[in-house]
């Protein structure tokens, strides 16, 4: 059977997160393992009145084909907060309405990647890039992340090797390390690209979701050789799922002849819904509340895991987002404290899967601090911590 399967399937495999998030569905389980949205301050009613006005207002248009490229005004909307929030000044027409940021970058690899082209990524990188671009079969080249950023020499040294069509990254708040680049990371990862010639391909998924320090420039306010995407998934709600590319105008003439061989259009009624609920509502004010609420679980967590982890385990301090990367001491595996914390009822993510190379990130875990309440976190961090004791005594033990 697995020889009439194209072989593109045989070097992708499946997504490790959603293979987890199948056993969080258990109510016991305590889960720091999906990047998920707080489902608590989803603008329920707010989504209901829009939707309403649309249905009521426009359904018959609203519930019929529409362009590829997205809903004119939508398309506006964004345009003009880019240039309020960015100070980028985008056409409408540069940008394309899609399926949340996974087909975004679902399009991106069907118009720039043959088999064997090279992608460089951040190391390490976000799961769901990884396997969009997987089934494109690229070579992948593998650049660690600092504190501040992108290692811009090795991105450098690495781009002077041999070509490389596309540079992936989140840059703030990145997933799964939680990290952000610097302004100067910013300005220094545009020159090099710009040099060697290389798409930057900017995921901003988490951009707005700042609790912390201060709004920094996207890469593509440094250089227009960038191809920007954003969502609506994690400042409005996930299930609508919108998304946008925002690229050059020759680069939007190949993904929009993608996107019509792919799905025609994206769903219009939602896109319709969103904008209606953007007419009626201060976005602003509801992005602030779902900040508010990150930034106080992130403390928490971080206390949490200050008070109670061995000392030696180090972690990230993110300034926004959703996530916490933790690093434990080398010869320490996150699978083997998985397979503990599972037997107490809360998981996470192991780091293996956000790495392209084989036996690197053993010792790395991914926490997502967005999607519990206060009890959750205080409980989970403790399980984490006693099988943390318990696994270092079994490797003490061991040697």
């Amino acid at each position: 059977m697995t020889t009439i399967f194209a072989d593109r399937m045989g070097n992708t495999r499946k997504s490790f997160i959603r293979e987890i998030l199948k056993v969080t569905q258990q109510p016991e389980i305590i889960s720091f393992a999906g990047g998920l949205p707080n489902p608590g301050l989803f603008p329920v009613e707010e989504i209901a009145a829009a939707s309403a006005k649309v249905l009521s207002e426009d359904g018959k248009n609203a519930l019929q084909y529409s362009t590829t490229e997205g809903y004119l005004p939508l398309r506006e909307f964004i345009a003009q907060r880019y240039l309020e929030k960015n100070g980028l000044k985008i056409d409408p027409n540069e940008i394309l309405i899609t399926n949340g940021s996974q087909q975004s970058l679902d399009l991106i690899g069907k118009v720039f990647l043959n088999k064997g082209d090279r992608v460089i990524i951040e190391s390490p990188g976000y799961l769901g890039a990884i396997q969009a671009f997987s089934l494109f079969e690229p070579e992948f080249s593998n650049v660690p992340l600092l504190d501040d950023g992108i290692d811009t020499d090795m991105l450098d040294s690495t781009l002077s090797e041999g070509s490389a069509k596309l540079f992936y990254t989140v840059p703030t708040f990145q997933n799964p390390s939680g990290i952000t680049y610097s302004r100067q990371k910013r300005i220094d990862t545009a020159e090099i690209l710009d040099r060697h010639n290389v798409i930057c391909v900017e995921d901003n998924a988490y951009g707005e979701l700042r609790f912390a320090g201060d709004d920094l420039p996207t890469i593509r306010n440094y250089s227009d050789n960038t191809i920007l995407l954003g969502s609506f998934s994690k400042i409005i709600a996930p299930g609508l799922r919108m998304g946008w590319i925002c690229a050059k105008k020759e680069v939007m003439e190949k993904l929009l002849i993608a996107k019509q061989a792919a799905d025609l259009h994206s769903n219009y009624l939602s896109q319709r819904i969103i904008h209606q609920y953007l007419l009626d509502n201060d976005i602003d004010k509801h992005i602030l509340k779902i900040k508010d609420a990150y930034g106080i679980r992130r403390d928490l967590m971080v206390n949490m895991m200050t008070e109670h982890f061995p000392e030696e385990i180090a972690y990230t301090k993110p300034e926004g987002g959703m996530f916490i990367w933790v690093t434990l001491p080398p010869g320490i595996s996150s699978t083997d404290l998985f397979e503990l914390a599972i037997k107490e009822n809360v998981v996470f993510v192991p780091g293996s899967p956000f790495y392209t190379e084989d036996g690197i990130g053993n010792n790395t875990l991914r926490l997502n601090f967005s999607n519990s309440d206060f009890e959750q976190i205080e409980e989970g961090i403790k399980r984490l911590a006693v099988c943390l004791e318990r696994l270092t005594e079994s490797k003490l033990i061991a040697k």
